[in-house]
């Protein structure tokens, strides 16, 4: 048997007050004055008698529907969405809203119906999610309601957007070594040409450079982001003439490649190397042993920032004009077990060249040839 909706007027006979006095209170109608003792016998008459209020009718009053949209191209399999949509959320929570989460799959057929569906369902605004940072065409529809970007950037005038600060995650990455003792360094970056590879690579020379360290204490290597690519790059890395004492990597998957490397070479994290990831994918960086020190994304708080701008611009009045503000936000560093000072600073009477047989040798003592993925 259907349970039949409990009606306003049913609430207003259980506590023996008008129709009208209930909406009042309910609907927390401003200016209008209702003795505490009423109030409070309204609400617990709405409470005992399981009363919730027509969504559709208040959105037909007050032109607003208390949602708003998640509009993401890799929610389902990316490890980042979680905490980006819970900073949403959490926003969205203290404003009485709900946030209704879509995923495209990076497909624009998909992404052109999903936010027709949003905006039919009267949604006050979109949040544009991209799972990894890049610049982003706005598709057209979304010029109709206010939107704002989380982790990429457009160039449409009036939008609002949120991403990480990569070059400060550089030069913290950079930091994290420099103030272990490293003075010979190395940073396996990204392939691809993106916002992240080039805004780490210019934080981690940047601070390289501040602290005095010339052309020869720092290489620079790309390679494809998974483990393969980190572990080939680690290879010519530590069987080169200036092997590094420390590694950055571009991201943690990239790292887990340079941890087999390592130990394959006969080299141990930290005491012998020292390896900073990126992105804390605690899955990753909590799975390998030692612990591996990363800098951590700033999803949830980029879901934060975005939200809150989304409301302001929602609650704004229709004539305002604001301008469109912009963040970088920086990651906090995620210390774990993978640093240590270089070999020397630890024993200064054992001082351990690059040239060091142990990692410039395989298994058999024969340096093997290493090809760098592309």
């Amino acid at each position: 048997m259907t349970q039949r909706r409990v009606t306003i007027k049913q609430v207003a006979a259980e506590a023996g007050v008008s129709i009208t006095t209930v909406s009042h209170v309910l609907n927390d109608v401003p200016g209008k004055r209702v003795h505490p003792d009423t109030r409070a016998r309204v609400k617990d008459a709405a409470v005992r008698l399981g009363y919730a209020p027509n969504v559709l009718a208040q959105s037909l009053r007050t032109q607003r529907s208390n949602t708003i949209g998640l509009v993401g191209d890799e929610i389902a399999t990316t490890p980042f969405a979680g905490k980006m949509i819970l900073g949403a959320q959490d926003v969205a929570l203290s404003r009485d809203a709900v946030v209704f989460v879509v995923s495209t799959g990076y497909q624009r057929e998909v992404e052109h119906r999903e936010i027709e569906e949003l905006l039919r369902r009267q949604v006050d605004g979109i949040l544009y999610a991209a799972m990894y940072h890049r610049e982003v065409e706005l598709p057209p529809q979304l010029a109709s309601v206010p939107t704002v970007l989380i982790n990429a950037s457009c160039t449409a005038p009036g939008v609002p957007w949120v991403v990480p600060d990569e070059v400060a995650g550089g030069q913290d990455a950079a930091e994290v070594l420099l103030a272990a003792g490293h003075r010979r360094l190395a940073f396996i970056n990204d392939v691809d040409e993106i916002p992240a590879m080039f805004g780490r690579e210019e934080g981690f020379r940047r601070r390289a450079a501040q602290a005095g360290l010339g052309a020869d204490d720092l290489q620079i290597v790309t390679a494809e982001t998974d483990p393969g690519g980190g572990y080939t790059a680690a290879r010519r890395l530590l069987q080169g003439d200036q092997r590094p004492t420390a590694i950055f990597c571009f991201n943690d998957r990239l790292a887990m490649g340079v941890y087999r490397a390592a130990t394959e070479l006969g080299l141990r994290i930290p005491q012998d190397l020292s390896v900073v990831g990126f992105d804390n994918q605690e899955f990753v960086a909590d799975g390998i042993f030692p612990g591996l020190t990363t800098i951590e994304l700033p999803h949830y708080d980029m879901g934060v920032w975005a939200a809150e701008q989304l409301f302001d611009r929602i609650e704004a009045e229709p004539q305002a004009t604001k301008p469109a503000p912009t963040a970088r936000l920086r990651g906090p560093v995620i210390y774990r077990d993978s640093v240590a000072p270089p070999p020397w600073v630890q024993d200064p009477g054992e001082r351990r060249e690059p040239s060091d047989r142990r990692a410039n040798a395989g298994s058999d003592g024969a340096a093997p040839t290493i090809h760098m993925n592309k």
